[in-house]
């Protein structure tokens, strides 16, 4: 049933995006709902122009404890997967260090780096807050991929406050379906969105199987095409991610410690 859901949503998923964009509507279903407090308003998807939440940098804390996103300070996660046709480990650690973005906001600092047999990819420190209602927001990135020949690239960087770009919603503190949202947002850069689409039954992995699954589809208008779906497992955090569309990605939970 879960299969179904998903093949018959990943379409309205390109739609809606693309609709949304054109035309100015504002966030779709219940997000109003969900993200109806204070501290989240204007966060529900939206066209570009129309963009712009109104947070009050008192309502932030760097302590994230949301059951399907938590970021307790040590703790880190190992994931196995394939991205860009080559094989690919990545190594998410909560560190103890905050940073204060240019939005007001202190931010917990997570680093992710992506090897191929100890070759790295890609090096990724995001930042994140929780508000005082539970969501836990996604206030920027400084992220550096490791290109053949010794060169770097660095777009996709962003930080809440520079440039124009907005914070976004990584995880909503009672998500229900069909809840939307955006994630992050750098015009042309950052414009990641994404969709409840399932809660309910387990989501397997090599670490285990887990029971009161998150399912969400993600999908950047920047990227034509490609959905990605990811689940997520209360006090773990992602457990998996796969391309619905697109090129092939995949990544699974190997290992948590802390």
């Amino acid at each position: 049933m879960i299969k179904r859901a998903i093949t018959g949503v990943v379409a309205a998923v390109i739609a809606v995006a693309f609709a949304i964009s054109a035309a100015g509507a504002s966030g779709a279903g219940s997000s109003k709902r969900a993200i109806s407090s204070p501290s989240a308003s204007g966060a529900g998807v939206s066209a570009a122009s129309a963009y712009e939440p109104h947070l009050n940098p008192a309502d932030f804390s760097p302590v994230v404890d949301n059951p399907y996103f938590p970021l307790p300070v040590g703790r880190t996660w190992v994931y196995r997967g394939t991205r860009d046709g080559q094989s690919q480990i990545d190594r998410v650690t909560v560190t103890s260090k905050t940073k204060l973005v240019a939005e007001g906001i202190t931010a917990r600092v997570v680093r992710d780096v992506a090897t191929h047999h100890g070759k790295l990819l890609e090096k990724t420190v995001d930042w994140y807050a929780q508000d005082n209602h539970g969501n836990v927001w996604y206030v920027g990135e400084d992220t550096t991929a490791y290109l053949p020949g010794g060169q770097t690239d660095k777009s996709g960087s962003w930080e809440a406050g520079v440039n124009d770009a907005e914070p976004g919603i990584i995880m909503l503190t009672n998500p229900q379906i069909p809840d939307a949202y955006r994630q992050e947002f750098l015009k042309g850069e950052a414009e990641d969105t994404a969709w409840i689409i399932n809660r309910g039954g387990s989501v397997s992995a090599p670490i285990g199987t887990f029971r009161h699954a998150l399912r969400t589809l993600e999908f950047a208008r920047i990227e034509p095409g490609v959905v990605d779906q990811k689940v997520y497992a209360p006090g773990v955090g992602i457990v998996t991610e796969t391309s619905l569309t697109g090129p092939t990605e995949i990544s699974n939970l190997i290992r948590m410690t802390g």
